[in-house]
């Protein structure tokens, strides 16, 4: 331990935040304490350095080349498989980048640092009558959902999040600070577009291109039986198309309401649940946008529109979905088959469903455009519908009957997927699937470019640094 405590001193006399290794009393905290997967796998770097700024950074990675360490770098810490716990080298946390540098109301532009939350982010640009394609999830920071891809709200009008990024500024494995951008250094912008925990640099500012905050968001929502979710799906399934891209449309799998709750008795309390949003500017386009989702083929158990919405709503509905300090298993995937076909495959399995925090979600992307055409970034599927199990639980004691029954569950869609989304699945347990969330064509370049850009592997990749076993919770 005496080298180890020789490097961690070295290190603290060049940053300006705190430097913590392995034996500080505080090492557990800093490592555990921000993870919003409390399924925590046993795996521990060396240091951590809570970096204060761009400097503490450049000056990270280069005291890592000098001593032959790997870094890997912590945004929200919210990525359910937490590839930023590696056996080894350093962790780059960056919760102290945590500021809206500007808005430029009149040309609709934003900078922003890496850890502004999707709810932070709205909350900003709405007052100004803005947006931004951000996440569902209100506790997702900018780092990850950009990495990941940018599942964004408003898909089919706005894009993916990185659709609506301008440039960045990171970090490289030379430990250089530069901008990318389109036509600057665009090798590394097209790469931390979709990469992932992959990327081989340090995001430290993102230049966004807002957009209009929509005038009139409007929601509906309906509950079915369990046993008609089929019949639902594949009715959406073929609506889809004819329905406006203003709409964003989910079926989930979910426990019944307390007011539901007797009429799911006999399918251990789950239901089907529909929900759109509209996102326009004209309640009367708002309300022939949804109209399409009165005209289900069964009758539902409830049916109520919410007008109008806003975006702290939306996030307040979406986290409820997805609760804190919970134990987690996430398998998100992209298929073009009829969600109907999804709905009667998955049921069987659903109804035995260990846990009743668990959720199934489907996006059904709307309008006659879709699946949409590639896009010059690594981000790379696309597809008619999105989703996959959630698997939520909050006892260690359950740990194995869920994950015993995630892994059917997964193992029955299969057949079903295209693709996986990067950063909402288990890479770390099932490392093949990692280049299943890239086409061919995209994984190679994002290979060769990290060969390129960082021959000498200081960032940690997909693979490094990572035990097979799935974990145990650490207090």
């Amino acid at each position: 331990m005496q080298g180890l405590a020789m490097n961690a001193e070295d290190l603290r006399t060049l940053c300006k935040g705190p430097v913590i290794d392995a034996g500080d009393a505080q090492f557990r905290n800093a490592l555990h304490g921000n993870l919003w997967n409390r399924l925590i796998p046993d795996r521990a770097p060396r240091m951590i350095v809570k970096v204060a700024d761009e400097d503490d950074i450049i000056a990270t990675v280069k005291f890592a080349r000098a001593h032959g360490l790997k870094v890997v770098v912590r945004g929200g810490g919210h990525n359910w498989c937490q590839p930023t716990l590696r056996n080894g080298g350093i962790l780059i946390d960056l919760e102290r980048l945590n500021r809206i540098l500007s808005i430029d109301v009149e040309h609709r532009r934003a900078v922003i640092q890496p850890i502004l939350s999707n709810r932070e982010i709205q909350t900003a640009l709405n007052a100004h009558g803005l947006a931004f394609p951000t996440g569902h999830c209100p506790q997702v920071k900018a780092s990850g959902y950009f990495l990941g891809g940018g599942m964004a709200w408003n898909p089919t009008v706005w894009g993916y999040g990185t659709e609506s990024l301008e440039a960045i500024e990171l970090v490289t494995a030379e430990g250089t600070l530069i901008r990318a951008s389109e036509s600057e250094n665009a090798d590394f912008f097209w790469a931390a577009r979709g990469a992932g925990s992959g990327f081989f640099g340090i995001v430290t500012k993102y230049f966004l291109k807002l957009h209009p905050l929509p005038k009139a968001i409007h929601g509906s929502q309906s509950f079915y039986r369990l046993a008609d979710a089929p019949a639902v799906g594949t009715w959406l399934g073929q609506a889809a198309p004819a329905i406006s891209p203003s709409v964003e449309l989910t079926l989930f799998l979910v426990q019944a309401p307390p007011a539901l709750a007797d009429k799911a008795a006999g399918s251990n309390g789950w239901v089907c649940m529909v929900t759109a949003t509209a996102f326009e500017d004209d309640p009367e386009a708002a309300r022939r946008a949804l109209q399409p989702l009165d005209d289900a083929p069964v009758e539902p158990l409830s049916r109520s529109r919410v007008t109008p919405l806003d975006f702290e709503q939306l996030f307040d509905a979406s986290g409820a979905l997805f609760p804190e300090g919970v134990r987690s298993r996430v398998e998100a995937t992209y298929s073009d088959h009829c969600p109907g076909a999804v709905m009667a495959a998955i049921l069987p399995a659903w109804q035995r469903a260990p846990s009743a925090i668990s959720v199934f979600l489907t996006t059904i992307f709307c309008g006659p455009h879709v699946p949409g055409p590639q896009r010059d970034m690594a981000r790379s599927i696309t597809s008619k519908i999105y989703g996959g199990p959630w698997t939520m639980w909050h006892d260690a004691d359950a740990d194995a009957v869920n994950a015993e029954w995630h892994r059917a569950v997964t193992a029955v869609l299969k057949p079903f997927n295209v693709g996986y989304y990067i950063g909402e699945t288990n890479t770390v347990e099932q490392p093949e699937i990692v280049a299943q969330a890239f086409t061919p064509e995209k994984w190679r370049r994002l290979c060769d470019l990290r060969d390129r850009y960082d021959p000498d592997r200081v960032f940690f990749d997909y693979f490094d640094g990572l035990t097979a076993e799935p974990s145990r919770e650490v207090g």
